[in-house]
């Protein structure tokens, strides 16, 4: 019976990708959010976006009204001081809420670690577990180590750190052990808990194939993107001063990389290794977890990402008022037209070859000038048709990678660059017109790629800006016709 399945936490990271996968295995989905507009347009049609919010008690009955299993994927990390006391308020709110609607199972994902003397983020999450177990309703908590994932938490420490810094001054905690699991494993158990028989409450602990460190994964990061780093060691470096290291050189925010770092500093091994037995999953190792993480990069973005989440705070802003997501910088602005999105997006489609690139035309020629000296394409290639795109196409030193008329083109480059970046036009309806997105990212490689961006961006947001005016205004007059004695790309 395909029974309906409730998703807590759907922005974040884990939940994010959990109900997509719920979905695409033809299972009934309702999420909860606490602005359901925001996800509402992301969903099938077929799954449900209710508003609700496990601080908010009277909410929580409408929510479970009908379900059968419930996910809770939500903790406080981000929050203040008070972090513990939220969990402990938000866990017993929705387990009384499940045993009132008749659920029949709790899945809860919460954090590996043994002993009396766990970090206090790691003490919440199984605290959580213990006041779920409370309300009477069968929980199926799992309990994991570090999750290795693009967008991820910890890996988007690890990147940005080996990225960032050739060198780095490392704390003891970074060589304590662990058991890193890939975010696809941990979302296979997820999937797969549903399914497991279950009267009773039951504990799994579940990792990676490899017993690794922080160090370690550091280490193999680097290797597999062709970057020598190296590690010194100091005796002391405390939680707090390893907050504002993270807090400088990473995505995090400090109080986050505090908790995190508090709670590095103690292992994280599967000791039961129960799941294998009931589970059908075989989690992959460190290598390829990795390997999957860098891949999945390759994407335009991340399926989802850490900081995604509504309660986190959103992404980060560097100095020059570039946004920042993960390791990779978003220049993206946006200009209103009063035409429709077909007239909008018709000087997108004819853009570069002949017609070029509507602002700073001699600056595009110095690029591809200077791209030619370096052994690159230039910019000779032009585009084989004036008012035409298909995806693979050649555009001067791009390449077409996505294309939907009237709506999205994004273009890759082909230049040579200290990392990969990308360009993209989106057009979207209002209400008199239309209005155009152009959006410039940047994946750098290394310290010498975040050089090189911070180096051209004063350009870059010059050519950028005058680009999306020249887009704007060359939408709102007819195109001129080219001669007929040369080929509009040859010119």
């Amino acid at each position: 019976m395909n029974h309906l399945v409730l998703v807590t936490g759907a922005t974040g990271y884990v939940g994010g990708r959990l109900w997509r996968l719920l979905e695409a295995d033809g299972r009934r989905v309702r999420c909860l959010a606490r602005r359901p507009a925001e996800l509402a347009t992301q969903v099938g049609e077929a799954t449900e976006v209710v508003r609700g919010d496990v601080l908010d008690a009277e909410s929580l009955g409408p929510a479970l009204a009908g379900v059968e299993s419930a996910y809770y994927l939500i903790h406080s990390m981000g929050s203040g001081k008070d972090f513990e006391e939220q969990d402990r308020v938000a866990a017993g709110n929705f387990g009384s809420a499940a045993r009132r609607a008749g659920v029949r199972r709790i899945i809860y994902l919460g954090g590996l670690g043994h002993g009396n003397e766990l970090s206090p983020h790691l003490r919440s999450r199984q605290e959580v577990g213990e006041i779920l177990r409370e309300s009477g309703v069968p929980v199926l908590e799992l309990r994991a180590s570090i999750v290795l994932g693009s967008g991820s938490l910890s890996f988007e420490m690890i990147r940005a750190l080996v990225e960032r810094l050739p060198v780095m001054i490392t704390p003891r905690w970074v060589e304590v052990e662990a058991q890193p699991i890939a975010v696809d494993d941990l979302l296979a158990y997820l999937v797969a808990a549903l399914d497991v028989p279950l009267t009773e409450s039951r504990v799994f602990e579940i990792g990676g194939a490899d017993r690794v460190s922080y160090g370690d994964l550091m280490r193999e990061y680097a290797r597999q993107r062709g970057l020598r780093r190296v590690m010194i060691r100091v005796p002391v470096l405390t939680p707090w001063l390893s907050s504002l290291w993270l807090g400088l050189v990473t995505p995090l925010y400090a109080r986050v990389g505090r908790k995190l770092a508090e709670s590095i500093k103690h292992p994280t091994v599967v000791r039961d290794p129960s799941a294998l037995e009931v589970f059908p999953v075989r989690p992959r190792g460190m290598r390829e977890a990795i390997a999957a993480a860098i891949r999945n990069e390759e994407r335009e973005i991340a399926q989802s990402r850490w900081y995604d989440a509504l309660s986190s705070g959103g992404a980060g802003r560097d100095s020059a008022g570039v946004h920042t997501t993960g390791n990779r910088f978003v220049d993206s602005r946006t200009q209103d037209v009063d035409v429709g999105p077909e007239e909008a997006f018709a000087p997108i489609r004819r853009i570069g070859g002949g017609t070029g690139w509507y602002a700073y035309g001699w600056l595009w020629r110095l690029r591809g000038f200077l791209d030619l000296l370096v052994g690159g394409v230039g910019v000779r290639r032009g585009r084989p048709a004036p008012d035409d795109l298909h995806v693979g196409d050649a555009l001067d030193f791009w390449r077409v990678e996505a294309y939907e008329p009237h709506r999205r083109l994004r273009l890759s480059a082909e230049m040579k660059l200290p990392g990969r970046a990308w360009l993209e036009f989106e057009v979207v309806p209002r209400d008199g017109g239309a209005t155009i997105r152009q959006t410039a990212l940047f994946d750098p490689v290394g310290l010498f790629g975040r050089l090189y961006w911070y180096g051209v961006y004063p350009l870059h947001r010059l050519v950028f800006s005058g680009m999306l005016q020249g887009i704007a205004r060359a939408a709102t007059r007819p195109p001129s016709r080219p001669s007929p004695m040369r080929p509009a790309q040859d010119l």
